[in-house]
């Protein structure tokens, strides 16, 4: 039975090579992501809105280095992976926000959603930017870009990379889980 004090379990992830896209350093920032949300998930009620900062300024950073190579690599500002990774930053600050407020069930709620969305994003359109990042040479580590005539003639709009374009990609498509919490 689920107390005041006792997370409920409703969704949770775990890593697993599944989620691994062959890139170290995107690996690394995944990993530290479920971990952080794992930690949200299991936290009781008195350490839930710090395990969630945690999170969030995480997760800052996390999509702030993904945009940052999607930049060096060609993909238009807009494109949908960036206003993806700005649209969920926003619900995160919300759940913080309500958090901070005492609406607890809104962090937990959001944890549970985020456990469902992140797997489909990493295995759509991080695995798309991750494949478009080996196919130019791009070091993340570095930023070295060993193939910059590789570089798209016209930034990418798309969710992907280098087999993106301005139509729709499968990653475009994809069903994404809304991390949005339900409105009572």
């Amino acid at each position: 039975m689920s107390g005041p004090l006792t997370p409920p379990h409703a969704h949770t992830l775990t890593w697993s090579d599944a989620l691994s896209l062959q890139m170290p350093v995107m690996d690394r920032t995944h990993v530290e992501f479920v971990d952080l949300l794992a930690a949200v998930d299991r936290s009781d009620d008195t350490a839930l809105v710090a395990r969630w900062a945690a999170l969030v300024a995480h997760t800052v950073e996390h999509f702030g280095q993904e945009d940052a190579w999607m930049a060096a690599t060609g993909f238009a500002p807009e494109n949908c992976h960036a206003t993806q990774h700005e649209v969920v930053l926003q619900v995160l600050r919300e759940g913080l926000k309500a958090g901070e407020a005492g609406q607890l069930a809104v962090i937990r709620q959001m944890a549970s959603e985020l456990a469902l969305w992140f797997p489909n994003h990493a295995q759509t359109m991080d695995a798309s930017l991750a494949l478009h990042m080996k196919s130019m040479g791009y070091d993340p580590e570095t930023g070295r870009l060993a193939h910059p005539e590789q570089l798209p003639a016209q930034a990418i709009s798309g969710c992907g990379g280098a087999c993106s374009s301005d139509a729709s990609t499968e990653a475009d498509t994809a069903p994404q889980a809304d991390i949005s919490p339900a409105v009572a």
